[in-house]
């Protein structure tokens, strides 16, 4: 574990090191970043050795992967802070809400009326980032842009908490433009503050994303590695 744990430390320093260094150009302080550890297909023993170097804030894909491995690490480290990264489907809803602390996948109206009904039940508001279609791609999640005023009133009338905007630009493209038109649609409609946050950015494009304005990237390979 030892030796896990200084690995851990050493990869968990260089990507911290390259959020402050983008900070700096873009006048952002490195705090204004939430690093999200993608922990996704990564068994507890591999978790661990981030949580002893001191990470709190962990990302998963799937609610009944996560309901396997994170009761018993919170359990053993206080203080975690768990997001749900992944498509979220209607009937994990209640699960979802239970588990996580944030949800980074809300994008349509049968999943926001299951959310606010397991909300609702539980007592338990969890801020969810809205996801957006951001390269218009058929086969991805995400409400489509010319329906997001609409949608972010839909999701404010529910009583849901809006984090911000949440986006995964299309693969094998430059990620800077869909990042900037993110930032621009979240001032566009007005969210500020508590619901001005932007989810965008991942381990081969995370350092771009805290240029333009990114609050939470969700990097995996760069601290774990390749997915086992």
């Amino acid at each position: 574990m030892e030796n896990d744990t200084q690995s851990a430390v050493s990869r968990l320093a260089e990507v911290e090191s390259n959020i402050a260094r983008m900070c700096k150009p873009a006048r952002r302080e490195p705090a204004d970043v939430t690093l999200i550890a993608v922990s996704k297909t990564h068994p507890a023993h591999k978790i661990e050795p981030l949580l002893e170097a001191g990470h709190r804030v962990f990302g998963e894909n799937r609610v009944q992967e996560a309901q396997e491995k994170w009761p018993q690490l919170r359990e053993a480290y206080s203080g975690v802070e768990l997001h749900l990264i992944g498509q979220l489907q209607s009937n994990k809803a209640e699960d979802a809400v239970e588990l996580f602390d944030v949800i980074h996948s809300l994008d349509r109206s049968s999943l926001l009326k299951a959310l606010a009904k397991a909300m609702d039940k539980s007592g338990k508001r969890v801020p969810c980032f809205v996801q957006v279609n951001i390269g218009d791609e058929d086969q991805k999640g995400g409400c489509p842009i010319s329906e997001l005023p609409e949608f972010l009133e839909k999701v404010r009338a529910a009583n849901v908490p809006i984090a911000g905007l949440m986006c995964l630009p299309p693969a094998d493209t430059e990620a800077a433009p869909f990042f900037a038109f993110l930032a621009k649609l979240a001032k566009d409609n007005g969210l500020t503050g508590d619901e001005g946050s932007l989810s965008m950015g991942m381990s081969g494009d995370y350092e771009t994303a805290v240029q333009l304005g990114a609050t939470h990237v969700r990097v995996g390979t760069a601290l774990f590695g390749a997915r086992g």
